[in-house]
């Protein structure tokens, strides 16, 4: 049965890197791909960043492959019509709950970190995000006016057991597929949202996850871990502010945002299977947009994250991930990677590259 997953583009250098995505997928077989509008390039065609029918379609979809929105000649819109509204409303009517952010240093790419080679070399670590609570999202929130003529700010951190809960699961159980050790965070010092965070991932370890170990830390102690000792950590969890921060800061650890992946997922359903959106951490890049400069690659492992956990292809994605580092190890580099002495190219011919790396390592 065919796989269906829709796709969308978006803006600046989306199209170029998904079009290389699209012929990984059609080498691969078993998918029924569909393609829509998102971000600007859904505004100036139907005047709003996500029309309702290619909303419908991601509902429908078994998974939908994002590129990038945004971009200058957008600045002016009003901020509801703005592009990233329509990757906001993906994820609220998608109910994309845990957002799974993984930060792997290729080997070929140690060097290019802005850390020491020895602290990030080997490293692969994800980090799990509550996506749709938190201070993002609570309230009361606002700006008031206040009687002696001063303005106050209002955001409320809120979390209920339930928010925490499932994203907790999410995170146990992507620690029984990798190390078996997940890492809470929070500020449990100082929050009592962050003390509920503790207790209730501990209550929840204890039920039903014994296997796996559990450690907390403060986030602030965790993101100077993140630069002192990174190798430390398999699994971060934690909440919708602590993770954008974090997570920013490990994608930097790996020397390049060309090469990162994401993935935000909804609750199990029925069937066992969740709503999910994939997409590079990479911007839309308008500034090389067209000129067959971009990096692919963080478009094609987040491809590779979809296989694995929308569709347990397990093995397809793991030959996608030792074909790009075949590819990184030959010293074949796009801009944003390449050093003295090795082998620059452009978007497509490092698509070339990693479908080729493909076929050599599955005897094509």
């Amino acid at each position: 049965m065919s796989k269906s997953v829709l796709i969308l583009p978006g803006d600046g250098i989306g199209p170029e890197v998904m079009a290389q995505v699209r012929r990984l997928l059609d080498r691969i077989g078993g998918f029924s791909l569909s393609e829509g509008l998102v971000g600007g390039a859904a505004y100036d065609v139907h005047g709003t960043p996500l029309a309702d029918d290619t909303m419908a379609q991601a509902l429908k979809a078994d998974a939908v492959l994002l590129g990038a929105v945004g971009g200058p000649k957008w600045d002016s819109l009003p901020f509801a019509d703005k592009p990233e509204r329509g990757l906001l409303r993906l994820r609220k009517d998608m109910e994309l709950f845990a957002n799974l952010r993984p930060a792997l240093v290729f080997d070929a790419l140690a060097g290019a970190s802005t850390l020491k080679t020895d602290l990030v070399r080997g490293l692969d670590l994800m980090i799990v995000r509550e996506l749709t609570g938190g201070v993002y999202f609570g309230e009361p929130r606002g700006i008031e006016d206040l009687p002696n003529g001063e303005r106050r700010g209002i955001n409320t951190q809120v979390y209920t057991t339930s928010e925490i809960v499932r994203v907790a699961r999410v995170a146990f159980e992507l620690a029984r597929k990798r190390d078996s050790r997940v890492c809470s965070v929070e500020k449990a010092n100082v929050m009592e949202s962050g003390v509920l965070w503790r207790e209730e991932i501990t209550k929840l370890r204890e039920a039903d996850y014994t296997d796996v170990a559990l450690s907390h830390m403060y986030a602030d102690n965790c993101a100077m871990q993140l630069v002192r000792a990174p190798k430390q950590f398999d699994v971060i969890v934690t909440d919708n502010l602590f993770g954008d921060l974090l997570s920013d800061c490990a994608a930097m650890l790996t020397g390049s945002l060309g090469m990162l992946p994401s993935a935000s997922l909804g609750a199990e359903d029925a069937n066992g299977s969740r709503k999910a959106l994939y997409e590079p951490v990479h911007g839309s890049a308008p500034d090389i947009a067209g000129q067959d400069k971009a990096n692919p690659m963080a478009c094609i492992l987040s491809a590779s994250m979809m296989l694995r956990y929308s569709f347990d292809m397990a093995a397809e994605a793991d030959l996608i991930d030792a074909a790009c580092q075949d590819v990184l190890n030959a010293g074949i580099r796009t801009g944003d990677i390449v050093e003295s002495g090795m082998t620059p190219v452009g978007t497509v011919a490092m698509g070339d590259a990693v479908l080729a790396a493909m076929d050599k390592r599955s005897g094509g």
